[in-house]
Formats: C-alpha cells, sequence, structure tokens
C-alpha cells in the first residue's frame, strides 16, 4: 500500500537505528570506564553481589594490616628480650670472674659497676610503677610499641585475624615486672638493687633463672607469631581471590566488548543509510499523481 501520511518503513528503521545508537552508547561507556557495569541496569545482580565481594575484600585487606602490625608488634618486643638476654649473659659472666680468687675488691668493684649498668638498663628497657618494681617509678620505659608498654601486666592483645566478627587471636601478655626476672634489677626503697657481686645471694643462680624465664616469654610469642604469619597468608590467598572474583563481574572484556563496538558501530552506519532511504521511499507516489 503506497501512503504519504505514515510511513512504516522509516518507524522501523528509526527504531532499530535508536536501538543500535543506545548499544554503541553502552559499548563506548564500557570500554572508557572499563566497567561491564556502568549503570544498575546493566547487571542488577551482579552489582549486588560485586558490592558486597568487594565489602569483604575491604574488611579482609583492613585485617591483613592488623595482622602485620600485630606481626611488628611481637617482633619488637622479641628484639627487646633478645636485647636483655645479652645482657643477662653478661651479667652472669660478670658473676663469674668476680669470683676469680686472684681479684681483689677493688676488681670487684670494677665488676660491680657494670653489673649495675646493665641492671640499670634492665630496668629502664622493662619500667613499671615503683610499688610493683620497688624505687622509684619507671614511667616512660624504653620497651614501647606505638606507645604500649610491651613488658608489663594484663590479658594480652586481641587481634583481629579475618574479616567476620569473631575471627580474632589474642597475643599473650609478657610481664617482666614479677619473677625472676625482676628479682634481677629489683629496688629497695632507698634505690639500691636488691642483687648485687657483693651481696648474699648467688648471682648466677638468680640470673639463670631470669634467662630461663625470658627464653620461655620468647618461645610464648614465638608461637604467636608464627600463628600470625599463617593468618597473613591466609588472608592474602582470601584478598587475591576476592579480588579475582569482583573483577571478573565487573571489569569488561575489552577484546570481546572492542568486537561488539565494532558490530553496533556499523549497524549505526547502516541504520542511518536504512532510514534515509525508507524516508525517500513515499517519493514514488508522486508518480501516481503525474
Amino acid at each position: 500500500m503506497s501512503v504519504i501520511n505514515t510511513n512504516m518503513q522509516a518507524l522501523g528503521a528509526a527504531r532499530n537505528l535508536q536501538v543500535s545508537q543506545e548499544m554503541l552508547g553502552r559499548s563506548l561507556n564500557r570500554l572508557s570506564s572499563g566497567s561491564k557495569i556502568v549503570s544498575p541496569s546493566d547487571d542488577a545482580a551482579g552489582l549486588a553481589v560485586s558490592e558486597k565481594l568487594s565489602a569483604q575484600n575491604q574488611r579482609v585487606k583492613a585485617a591483613m594490616v592488623n595482622v602485620q602490625n600485630a606481626v611488628s608488634y611481637v617482633q619488637t618486643a622479641d628484639g627487646f628480650m633478645s636485647g636483655m638476654t645479652k645482657i643477662l649473659s653478661r651479667m652472669s659472666e660478670l658473676g663469674i670472674l668476680a669470683k676469680d680468687v686472684t681479684k681483689n675488691s677493688s676488681d670487684v668493684e670494677l665488676y660491680q659497676t657494670e653489673f649495675k649498668q646493665l641492671q640499670n638498663q634492665l630496668r629502664d628497657t622493662i619500667g613499671g610503677d615503683g610499688s610493683t618494681i620497688g624505687g622509684t617509678s619507671v614511667a616512660s620505659p624504653l620497651g614501647t610499641f606505638n606507645g604500649i608498654e610491651l613488658f608489663g601486666s594484663g590479658a594480652g592483645h586481641v587481634v583481629t585475624i579475618g574479616e567476620a566478627s569473631g575471627q580474632t587471636m589474642t597475643v599473650p601478655a609478657t610481664n617482666l615486672r614479677t619473677g625472676d626476672v625482676l628479682a634481677i634489677f629489683n629496688q629497695s626503697a632507698s634505690g639500691a638493687y636488691s642483687l648485687s657481686l657483693t651481696g648474699t645471694t648467688d648471682v648466677i643462680d638468680s640470673v639463670t633463672k631470669a634467662i630461663q624465664s625470658i627464653a620461655t616469654e620468647r618461645a610464648s610469642l614465638g608461637a604467636s607469631q608464627s600463628r600470625l604469619e599463617l593468618a597473613s597468608g591466609t588472608l592474602s590467598i582470601e584478598y587475591e581471590n576476592l579480588t579475582s572474583a569482583v573483577s571478573r563481574i565487573r571489569d569488561v572484556d575489552v577484546a570481546e566488548e572492542s568486537t561488539q563496538l565494532a558490530r553496533y558501530n556499523i549497524l549505526v552506519q547502516s541504520g542511518t543509510a536504512m532510514l534515509a532511504q525508507a524516508n525517500s521511499s513515499p517519493q514514488s507516489v508522486l508518480k501516481l499523481l503525474q
């Protein structure tokens, strides 16, 4: 049927051209943004899943930071205790040297001077209140990490090792302000050390017990560090796989989308040409009026 007022061919061509232009625009947006999901209508379900996975991934990343900081905390404490072990080893050596029968009292006093300096270093590193460690309080001990005292009493530190609530572990407290270690640097009210090379207490026995106490604490921290490093490795794998899952949902496949871009580009060009052809078809009606 030949009509003038209604051109169905042109309407159909225009509709097809509009669809092709819309798809071309989406393809351009995907390639320019690098994302398959530019708007929620592109993949509503995929968007919801990817947002949930992305949030989980952020929590995993935060947990990784927590665990790595906890490892640094443990390593710092162990480093201080390694130094304490060297100090105690030297103190035990001085204790043996002071028992040399060929040394006179002046020689022993020289050993005692070094012995006392080593006690000062232990006391300044461990710190504590005067009512606990005797003598004057050490309010700002050397053994700290980000303002946290490393060798005081407490319930330990709870470390988040996972992205979900309740996924934690406790790094036990390392209390060196008591027991055999305290016996090495404990002071009287006047500030005199209870242990000395010239005193009646067996220095070698006291120092040996202190070395054992520190070794035990180091072993405990070493076990915690081993677990933290295992947790860090597990979180790294989880983070990698979550990132991969989000990428599969949201990231555009450039090779595939480039092919679609070329297709829609051709469709737009051919659609434009066909629309022009359809718009010219009513001109054939003029021949009937001649």
